[in-house]
């Protein structure tokens, strides 16, 4: 083996160790809609004395954080989302109402003067709760002295010169100050140790903490508001958290929940296991596929394919990454998607066999490899901007799936031209392979390029005809969204939909008149796979939610909420203008990247193919009746992605033959171009309609509209990136006064001489 090979495979080897030893080390962190439990999104609102930041919604979050801890929830999350949101996710939590409750219940933060031990209290003193300290043991408290409303600041900091360590210094508004001096003077005159001379900070009937008063303060002397610290065995973190929930207790803001998800346990394990057996299936028939069509070198592309789905789901694992029902979508779609790079290389190392008569397989196989390297590098940069705009402009789910595919692009290129190209190499070394063509699959053209080659079709004779079928399609599709309209769910359009399973059938219309007459006439009532029933109305809060499925469960007995979706108008609103705005963004960035890798021209045909099979799409979805919502937007991005990839693709071999001949006209170099390019683009559509085809039947209701629109997605795009992107380059063309593009140095020619260097595979013998 020559050293870049040894290189390759000690890597490839490395790296698929590493993801075994984590595969079998290591869970995956599943999402609340795999696991089931709620989620909800916390608008936080400017109050009258403190505006809704970074800071002061971090504050109110430690507030949140307390009060959902006393749920008894188990393994919570809460994080702030931008500015001032909050996300919280309740694994486990069915039924929100309590939750929803704890949450928008305004802070109590309260100081008491502590009477004691246990239930012990002083003769004569007004009795107040007994709550358990910060080690668990019980003190009777007395009435509350003074409130959180009471606080002008608290916060953290470090004493280095007296060595008390962390402290965290209260700061009281005036009145308040004079309260809190009267109630640590009256504790100072108990003595040292006892009980009675702590004060109790409670926040939501919490003790957060009970400091003693220090003994050098004189009885009824007491602490002055801006001196006053607390001191204890306080890390930076327990300080910080401390002065955090002090003063969030004091200035909180107003929180809105506005969106709210509810997903059962058996929906999330119903998804997994039909994402599981989609992928397996459609991996299954995928590398059946290309060993079929590719025969040895297949085989190897398939075993690539598999350390692939290895590496990936390592990353997913060690990255911590949230695997959702969009994310495990995404990474079975990414199976078929990593077969791309291989058909690419393989398809090229067939041009090079065929094309120069007496190159040795390995040759052929190493050129393929160089080759293939421009279209693979622009298709799958292509993809990553896709990825990222999912998630940098997408909410919820739809972000974990840009993670999720930005993560298998990537895994997917490590297999192809790492793993796929080590295993390559070694086996062309092998005389038996080279010599034996129907065993390698690289030797013999196949059958799609031999037919065309025979056939030698004119496809561009005329353009203007592509581009008026092309024309008549995008009027069908605008003519389905004008007529029919666009059925915007409620992620875009605000309102609750949730979908029920019942003990008993229960028909669509006994459903409707039964809610009409308990009061709620707005709700639309559909099918949801399996007998379960749908309900979508506008503003319904959680006690109208339990009353309306308890008019079901009359009708239909035992009704248990598999899903719930509870989006406010304010945020439908914003989830719109994002989702257009993400279609912009998308556009403009392809745009942008095309104009610098290729010409003006091409980089306006791609986007011209691009705008195309999203206009298709929705109109194909509008014709359907199909719910366009967060979902959908994740596969019309990753549509986008993939239509561009196979128009970078094909553009890419323009670029290339043309620059070869230049003083040929710019259509038979098209025609040209296409025909060469044809065998991969139908190979690589193939796999990755095998895995949409097994996500679309096994995929079950949750995944269906998904895979329907990749399937719709991934045929127009594939018509588009030839029918429709080349006629217009092609138009385009006519009007623009560019060059050919020049020639590229070849890579074994130097920088001086111009000599060309031997092929490192060429021992230089001739006859």
């Amino acid at each position: 083996m020559t050293r870049a090979t040894t290189v390759r495979a000690v890597l490839a080897a490395a790296v698929l160790l590493v993801s075994v030893l984590i595969t079998l080390t290591m869970s995956p962190r599943l999402g609340l809609d795999l696991q089931g439990g709620t989620r909800m999104v916390l608008q936080a609102t400017d109050s009258a004395t403190t505006k809704a930041d970074r800071e002061s919604t971090d504050r109110t979050l430690e507030v949140l954080r307390l009060r959902i801890d006393s749920l008894g929830v188990a393994e919570p999350t809460l994080t702030r989302s931008g500015e001032d949101r909050i996300i919280v996710e309740l694994p486990d939590v069915q039924d929100p109402r309590k939750a929803a409750e704890v949450i928008g219940r305004t802070a109590q933060l309260s100081f008491h003067a502590v009477q004691g031990p246990g239930t012990e209290q002083e003769t004569g003193k007004a009795a107040g709760p007994t709550l358990p300290d910060e080690e668990g043991r019980p003190l009777a408290l007395g009435p509350a002295r003074l409130t959180g409303a009471g606080v002008k600041d608290a916060g953290a900091s470090f004493d280095a010169q007296q060595g008390a360590g962390w402290t965290v210094a209260l700061d009281f508004h005036k009145s308040a100050g004079r309260d809190w001096t009267r109630l640590t003077g009256e504790a100072a005159c108990h003595p040292a140790q006892d009980e009675r001379r702590r004060v109790a900070i409670v926040l939501d009937d919490q003790v957060i903490s009970s400091p003693q008063v220090d003994p050098s303060v004189g009885c009824n002397v007491g602490l002055p508001s801006g001196s006053t610290q607390i001191t204890g065995s306080f890390g930076a973190d327990e300080a910080r958290d401390l002065a955090l929930l002090v003063k969030g207790g004091a200035l909180p803001l107003p929180v809105e929940i506005v969106e709210q998800r509810t997903v059962g346990p058996t929906l999330g394990a119903a998804a997994i296991d039909a994402s599981a057996r989609a992928a397996l299936i459609g991996a299954a028939a995928t590398a059946l596929f290309i060993t079929f069509v590719y025969r040895l070198f297949g085989a190897l592309a398939a075993v690539a394919l598999a350390a692939y789905g290895v590496v990936s789901y390592a990353a997913l694992v060690a990255l911590g990454v949230s695997l959702t029902l969009p994310g495990l979508a995404g990474f079975v779609l990414a199976i078929g998607m990593a077969v791309d790079a291989n058909v690419l290389v393989f398809e090229r190392a067939r041009e090079e066999y065929a094309e120069r008569s007496g190159r040795s397989l390995r040759t052929a196989m190493t050129a393929g490899f160089r080759n293939a390297w421009s279209a693979v590098a622009d298709s799958n940069v292509t993809t990553l901007i896709a990825a990222g705009l999912l998630f940098f402009l997408g909410s919820g789910p739809v972000k974990g799936f840009g993670v999720t595919l930005a993560i298998g692009v990537l895994a997917s290129m490590f297999s192809a031209l790492v793993i796929a190209r080590a295993l390559t190499e070694i086996a062309s070394r092998s005389r038996f392979v080279s010599d034996y063509r129907g065993v390698n699959g690289i030797a013999r053209p196949g059958r799609v390029r031999t037919w065309l080659a025979h056939r030698d079709p004119q496809l561009f004779r005329s353009p203007r005809r592509w581009l008026l079928i092309s024309t008549a399609l995008i009027t069908v599709a605008v003519l389905g969204i004008v007529v029919r309209g666009v059925n915007l769910g409620v992620e875009f359009t605000g309102g609750r939909l949730v979908e029920y399973s019942t003990s008993r059938p229960v028909d669509v219309e006994t459903a409707r008149t039964a809610l009409a007459g308990a009061g709620f006439g707005d709700a639309e009532v559909t099918t949801a796979g399996a007998g379960d029933l749908s309900v979508r109305t506008g503003d319904l809060d959680n006690h109208q939610e339990h009353a309306l499925r308890a008019v079901l469960a009359e009708e239909g007995g035992h009704t248990t909420k598999v899903r719930d979706e509870l989006i406010g108008p304010s945020l439908g609103d914003e989830l719109r203008r994002n989702a257009l705005i993400a279609l912009a963004v998308a556009v403009l960035v392809q745009l942008a990247y095309l104009a610098v890798r290729f010409r003006w021209t091409f980089a306006l045909a791609s986007v011209a193919a691009l705008v195309h099979d999203v206009i298709l799409l929705v109109g194909a979805f509008a014709w359907l009746g199909r719910t366009v919502d967060g979902i959908f937007l994740a596969a019309l991005l990753t549509v986008i992605g993939y239509s561009v990839n196979d128009s970078v693709v094909v553009f890419d071999r323009v670029r290339e033959l043309w620059a070869k001949a230049r003083r040929e006209s710019v259509t038979t170099i098209a025609n040209r171009a296409v025909l060469q390019t044809v065998p991969r683009t139908v190979n690589t559509g193939m796999g990755a309609l095998f895995i949409l085809a097994a996500l679309a039947v096994l995929g079950g209701d949750s995944l269906a509209d998904f895979a329907l629109a990749l399937l719709i997605g991934i045929c127009v795009g594939t018509y588009s990136s030839v029918l429709t992107a080349v006629p217009v380059a092609l138009t385009l063309e006519r009007s623009s006064k560019a060059p050919p593009p020049a020639r590229k140095r070849a890579p074994g020619r130097t920088s001086g001489a111009g000599a060309k260097r031997r092929d490192p595979l060429d021992n230089g013998a001739r006859v």
